[in-house]
């Protein structure tokens, strides 16, 4: 029988109430507020590489700084993360080489049932998001679970990303679409 972890980081309805989630939520809230509490970029660097499931060498994540559990946000090397952002990982979150977020960026895996009763039971699930390499999300964009983002996509400020994109866009928009594709010549 699956634990309610395993349902969760799988994709499947689940219970977030459970006992083994409340605590390493609540871990991963401490971790966060000692991030963001620290007062070098050392310390900072420290924290993060500890709450992450994993990271590459060189990655900078700036205050103030908030998640879920932390544990399923896997990130590569050169990662860059401005101001006030939020991972909600319930499903992994994996971000490729190069990528660079800016002030304000949501990342979120949950998601609640649509029809009222089920919403109202307190079950939920959540679906992964994927960001390639060389990847630049704007100011305040969000982004929701089951997206893909495919290598050098640049998503504008502000935008509501739903769906998943190819290599080489530019996106923006509520919801975002296809602004234009980029000449990597």
């Amino acid at each position: 029988m699956k634990t309610e972890k395993e349902k969760m980081t799988g994709g499947e309805m689940y219970r977030p109430d459970d006992q083994q989630l409340v605590t390493e939520r609540r871990a991963a809230h401490l971790k966060a507020q000692a991030f963001n509490r620290a007062e070098t970029d050392q310390e900072r660097q420290e924290i993060i590489k500890e709450l992450f499931g994993s990271t590459g060498e060189n990655i900078t994540v700036e205050p103030t700084f908030r998640t879920d559990y932390g544990q399923n946000i896997h990130v590569g090397e050169n990662f860059y993360a401005n101001f006030n952002c939020v991972f909600l990982d319930v499903c992994p979150i994996r971000i490729g080489k190069n990528a660079m977020l800016g002030p304000g960026v949501s990342l979120v895996t949950p998601e609640h049932p649509l029809e009222a009763e089920a919403r109202n039971s307190g079950y939920e699930f959540g679906r992964p998001i994927v960001i390639g390499d060389n990847c630049w999300i704007g100011t305040n964009a969000t982004i929701v679970g089951g997206v893909t983002l495919g290598d050098n996509v640049v998503v504008a400020a502000g935008a509501v990303v739903k769906k998943s994109f190819p290599d080489n866009v530019i996106i923006g928009g509520v919801p975002a679409g296809i602004i234009r594709t980029i000449d990597n010549d």
